[in-house]
């Protein structure tokens, strides 16, 4: 693949918690670049800090040390209201748990990232029912979360992470609730979606299938980020 344009970069980012009162390093020192209009995927083993990285790269956490830098901001040295400005505008994230709000139609919580933006309640309620109608969901855009199953409100989810085109999404286990067939066709219409927009994408996934769908394919082990070429087992 040729060089393309830097959209996100990490340096020496390192983030440790406390469990049990003891600290426990779960990134260390890492080092990650994503070229503009990459679909990089990240494999790891549970607990190996593959959330935490999204979340440390969304400036929904904060790195002990090192930096982190999305569009040419540096967002882990933003103020926590600037942060959350800017992740509405340039990044959207499928979360594993889907976080869709209850009290919100499926249509409604897509057009809610939108509604963020400033566009109005009529138009972003279309192109989220558009979006939904691509995904196979048009039928359950009026449905709320509770009424749908875990493979629909995944794809609602990542309807809504799209939606906004932002430069940067990040899906933790996009096609986690989906089977085989599924996966595939909504990881296509992402990759689509992506194309058009010129967006870039790190997913983190268990599944060898989904990662060779990637530009890139990188690996998170005992805290360090390595990058893979040709086959190999996990």
């Amino acid at each position: 693949m040729s060089e393309s344009a830097e959209l996100a970069r990490a340096e020496g980012v390192a983030r440790t918690y406390l469990q049990g009162g003891r600290p426990v390093t779960v990134l260390a020192a890492v080092d990650l670049v994503l070229g503009q209009g990459q679909t990089v995927a990240l494999l790891g083993r549970s607990g190996s800090g593959k959330s935490t990285l999204l979340n440390l790269l969304a400036g929904i956490d904060r790195p002990d040390s090192g930096r982190i830098t999305v569009a040419g901001v540096e967002v882990s040295a933003l103020r926590e209201p600037d942060c959350t400005l800017f992740r509405r505008q340039h990044i959207g994230f499928v979360y594993q748990n889907f976080h869709l709000l209850p009290g919100l139609s499926a249509a409604e919580n897509v057009a809610l990232a939108l509604q963020l933006q400033g566009l109005s309640a009529s138009a972003a309620l279309s192109r989220a029912r558009e979006s939904l109608e691509a995904l196979g969901l048009g039928i359950l855009a009026d449905q709320f979360p509770t009424r749908l199953s875990g493979g629909e409100q995944q794809r609602v989810a990542i309807a809504r992470a799209l939606v906004h085109q932002p430069a940067l999404v990040l899906a933790d286990e996009p096609t986690g609730s989906l089977d085989a067939q599924s996966g595939a066709a909504v990881l296509e219409w992402m990759r689509e979606r992506l194309r058009e927009q010129g967006g870039t994408c790190l997913l983190v996934t268990h599944s060898l299938a989904v990662a060779r769908s990637a530009d890139r394919i990188l690996t998170l082990e005992a805290g360090r980020i390595e990058e893979r070429h040709g086959d190999f087992a996990w």
